[in-house]
């Protein structure tokens, strides 16, 4: 049974401000590394990707992942840049780099994946 349109709305901009913050903790937290280790990467890439699946998982809907991701991609673009003062966030590191790379390829690979529920006989 699909869902009405106000309520997919709902959805979508709810998973777009949770994908927000968990964009903007791992643009943050990418950085910590212990050690050798990007701990802080890692852990990044992983919360992003469970949060992402969970919404493809318990909505059935592309487009609400698709708005998750959304705003993970908007909130790295935004907290990445320097702000007014000259202030930088993310410097321009190889951490840095592996993480504005890694999201966008999250969100492409969880919104891409094919619905295997709806299989035919």
């Amino acid at each position: 049974m699909r869902s009405t349109l106000p309520a997919r709305l709902g959805t979508w901009i709810v998973a777009l401000v949770v994908g927000a913050f968990y964009g903007l903790a791992g643009t943050i937290a990418h950085a910590f590394t212990l050690g050798w280790f990007p701990l802080g990467l890692l852990l990044a890439a992983v919360g992003c990707a469970a949060l992402l699946l969970a919404v493809r998982l318990l909505t059935g809907d592309r487009w609400a992942t698709l708005s998750t991701g959304l705003g993970m991609m908007l909130a790295t673009l935004v907290f990445s840049g320097s702000g007014p003062g000259g202030s930088v966030i993310v410097p321009q590191t190889g951490l840095a780099t592996a993480w504005t790379f890694a999201v966008p390829i999250l969100v492409a690979v969880l919104v891409a994946w094919p619905d295997r529920t709806r299989a035919t006989t």
